[in-house]
């Protein structure tokens, strides 16, 4: 008898331990297959204001996203201004004062993402190197070599930031890291990613890559 009942109860854990095993696998098998975050962490609600994430981007940049090497990166405030500025990444995010705010990118191809970005005024980079008085707009270049422009007094009156920030998360290369320009009301071929030079000039009518390609020179949302 005392045989017959040790088997039993070694057949019991056995199986007991058996039925854990499918269990935890099964269990593992679920979450492994379930979809995954691209960017886990980011903020998708902001002061009751539901956001678009990261992911809904779509990938039109001109060359592919492009990877910015931080420990030799620039950022260049030049042209017509009193003092020519090198900023390093770390000293900009150090320097200057950071700002939120939620805006929406208009695509001319017809998408659109509301978004929270982080980082600073164009304004604010631009005091060091006392902008001369002739200046009327901003020339801003980037690494994979897109340009655009933008009038001085729109970046003034709108408080224009490059953004450093994505719904709470460093920019990734493919948006834009280390920076990002938040032309806000503007469509999204002035939205330069990668930016590394800030240009001072008295032409307003320079012409960027798609603007030299057709687009116009002024990108106001209509």
């Amino acid at each position: 008898m005392e045989k017959k009942s040790f088997y039993q109860k070694l057949i019991a854990v056995s199986l007991t331990i058996m039925l854990l095993v499918l269990v935890f696998l099964g269990v593992y098998y679920y979450v492994s297959n379930q979809p995954k975050m691209l960017y886990p962490g980011e903020i998708q609600n902001y002061k009751g204001e539901n956001l678009s994430s990261i992911s809904d981007f779509r990938e039109n940049s001109i060359k592919g996203p492009q990877h910015v090497n931080i420990s030799t990166y620039r950022l260049v405030i030049t042209g017509l201004v009193n003092k020519t500025v090198n900023y390093t990444y770390d000293e900009v995010l150090s320097k200057f004062q950071k700002y939120q705010k939620v805006v929406t990118l208009y695509c001319v191809e017809g998408w659109s993402v509301e978004i929270l970005w982080e980082g600073f005024l164009v304004n604010d980079l631009l005091k060091e190197a006392n902008v001369n008085s002739s200046a009327v707009a901003a020339i801003f270049y980037a690494y994979d070599g897109y340009s655009t422009e933008l009038p001085l007094d729109y970046i003034t009156n709108n408080n224009i930031i490059i953004a450093y920030k994505i719904n709470g998360l460093t920019l990734p290369p493919e948006r834009g890291f280390p920076f990002e320009l938040v032309a806000e009301s503007q469509y999204g071929y002035k939205w330069e990613k990668w930016i590394t030079k800030i240009e001072l000039t008295d032409n307003p009518e320079y012409l960027g890559y798609w603007e030299s390609r057709g687009y116009p020179n002024n990108a106001t949302l209509r």
